[in-house]
């Protein structure tokens, strides 16, 4: 057993509870050997089966399936004409696929600062970083929470952007009643395992536009098309084909495909199990003031994918490092959600620097993400609040004694 997090102490359990996990019953494992048995495991007809369904659980008009959530970014920057030379803003706090979408297509990030509070990308801020080369926004739902979708929409049409969703974390979440997936010109999806519903891999755009919607299917099977209406030449048989534009090799497998459809009847359950995870932890950790509780906006019914828990530095004599380690003697298994993306060395030697997003950077150096997953029992997510509750009481009390 690991040392324990306080002196004279011993941890809350003996088993680790790690800050993610899928889960993954009978139904979906048949689904996918199902399909394993049958004659197509790529290009066949679960891939419609499941962009029906997505389209079904959001209101989207069209979905494009593909290989992965950076997939789903690439393809929408493509989509929305993102090129040489174009700006594109997004938010720091956030996987680096958000920003590195606008580099595939020889374009340059924009990083616009969060708001303190909520986290996600602040409109105002975005506002302010336009130019005359911006092309797009990718806002992000971090942690699930819809971005403030009204404002951005708004700001976008008064400046002619594509406003691009980045729903890694979203899926669940409603807006004003209203599915995200279903009210910017794209959304993109991700299906990694620690996601509320996973393939394994896997990813999706979202559109209500049928021009995007083309674009995206072109994108996702190497610029190749049998549609007749976009060949440039008259087809010479059945077997005809074109390749019309220069696309990627993002298609999804049949085996995903199942996977997910079976994932996503589950997702109602899954995500009532997230909202009663987040509505303890959120009457525990606001009791103490030496963390904070992420804010979360009227408009937004959240499905939430990570649990942000912030320290306050000054009053603890600890700090997120140190309170980071104390979880991990607790067995409680915690993570980081996100370095900021222009911290990367990569990124530096584009030429950004640190101070271009200060509520960014300040959260970054407090934050860490809390176990947040269908499968907790009770018991886990009570031995995760008797650590944190533990550790932030002790080195409180250590502050108020200086």
């Amino acid at each position: 057993m690991k040392k324990p997090a306080i002196e004279g102490g011993t941890p809350a359990r003996e088993t680790k509870i790690y800050y993610g996990h899928q889960y993954i019953d009978d139904a979906d494992i048949q689904a996918v050997v199902d399909v394993m048995k049958s004659a197509d495991l790529t290009c066949g007809p679960k891939i419609g089966e499941l962009e029906e369904k997505l389209c079904q659980l959001t209101g989207a008009r069209y979905a494009v399936v593909c290989s992965n959530g950076t997939a789903a970014l690439h393809m929408a920057a493509l989509a929305a004409g993102v090129g040489e030379g174009d700006e594109v803003i997004t938010t720091p706090i956030t996987f680096a696929a958000s920003a590195n979408c606008a580099l595939y297509c020889g374009g340059r990030p924009v990083f616009a600062d969060i708001d303190p509070e909520t986290y996600n990308i602040d409109p105002e801020k975005v506002e302010a970083a336009i130019t005359e080369r911006t092309k797009a926004v990718v806002a992000v739902d971090y942690t699930g929470q819809s971005v403030e979708l009204d404002r951005l929409s708004e700001i976008c049409k008064k400046h002619g952007l594509v406003l691009i969703e980045d729903g890694a974390h979203v899926i669940g979440t409603t807006y004003k009643g209203r599915a995200n997936g279903s009210i910017s010109d794209m959304t993109t999806f991700s299906f990694h395992p620690v996601k509320t519903v996973t393939g394994g891999e896997g990813g999706a755009v979202l559109t209500n536009d049928e021009t995007l919607y083309k674009k995206l299917l072109l994108y996702r099977t190497h610029g190749i098309t049998r549609d007749e209406t976009q060949m440039e030449h008259e087809p010479d048989g059945a077997w005809y084909y074109e390749q019309v534009a220069l696309g990627y090799n993002y298609r999804m497998t049949d085996m995903q495909a199942a996977l997910l459809i079976s994932q996503l009847d589950k997702l109602p359950l899954f995500r009532q199990r997230r909202k009663e995870i987040v509505a303890r932890y959120d009457e525990e950790f606001s009791r103490l003031p030496g963390l904070f509780v992420q804010r979360e906006i009227p408009e937004s019914d959240t499905t939430r994918h990570l649990y942000i828990l912030r320290i306050v530095p000054e009053k603890l004599t600890i700090d997120r490092k140190q309170f980071f380690a104390a979880l991990a003697a607790e067995n409680v298994c915690c993570n980081v959600h996100y370095i900021p993306t222009y911290y990367f060395p990569y990124y530096e030697k584009l030429g950004y620097k640190k101070g271009l997003c200060p509520n960014a950077e300040k959260l970054y150096e407090e934050m860490l993400s809390l176990p947040l997953y269908y499968a907790m029992t009770d018991e886990d997510v009570e031995s995760v609040i008797e650590a944190v509750t533990k550790i932030a009481v002790y080195y409180e009390r250590k502050q108020c004694l200086r």
